[in-house]
């Protein structure tokens, strides 16, 4: 009899563990749990799943830059002094409009960073949310999206 109580108790230890040892939060139709047992029912909820990092590679200007800081400095060079310091001044500002047009160009259009929130939701479907950031949520996190495709953290 008494042995029977011991087998038990290791029993029931188990079978009411064994929720928490399943997962963060749990999906019943649109209801989820979160990990302190607290019920959250939302249309617009789910669980996130993974965060994936999108970075695009901007597009390079530096050789219109060039070209056109290239002619502007030699119109602008060319209005200065007569003669040979006429062309001096033409070549100086053709050069000097060319390399600030490149380094403007090389700046410009530079890379894009977003991240992919991929969301189990909880009737069970996957939505996939772009956002330009997303340093507040963690996989495991319950989060809402609203109709313009924002995400928010629910505590």
């Amino acid at each position: 009899m008494l042995t029977q109580r011991f087998l038990m108790l290791p029993l029931a230890a188990l079978l009411a563990l064994s929720p928490l040892a399943a997962g963060a939060q749990q999906s019943r139709g649109n209801v989820l749990v979160r990990n302190d047992g607290i019920y959250v029912r939302c249309d617009q909820c789910g669980t996130v799943d993974s965060i994936d990092q999108n970075v695009s590679q901007g597009s390079d200007h530096s050789m219109a830059g060039t070209i056109i800081g290239g002619i502007a400095g030699g119109v602008l060079g060319n209005q200065v002094g007569k003669g040979k310091g006429n062309t001096l001044a033409t070549v100086a500002g053709a050069v000097g409009g060319g390399y600030a047009g490149n380094r403007i160009g090389a700046n410009s259009g530079g890379g894009h960073q977003s991240f992919t929130v991929h969301v189990r939701m909880g009737n069970g479907s996957i939505a996939n949310v772009t956002v330009p950031d997303a340093s507040a949520i963690r996989p495991g996190d319950i989060v809402q999206i609203d109709p313009n495709g924002n995400i928010t953290r629910i505590q």
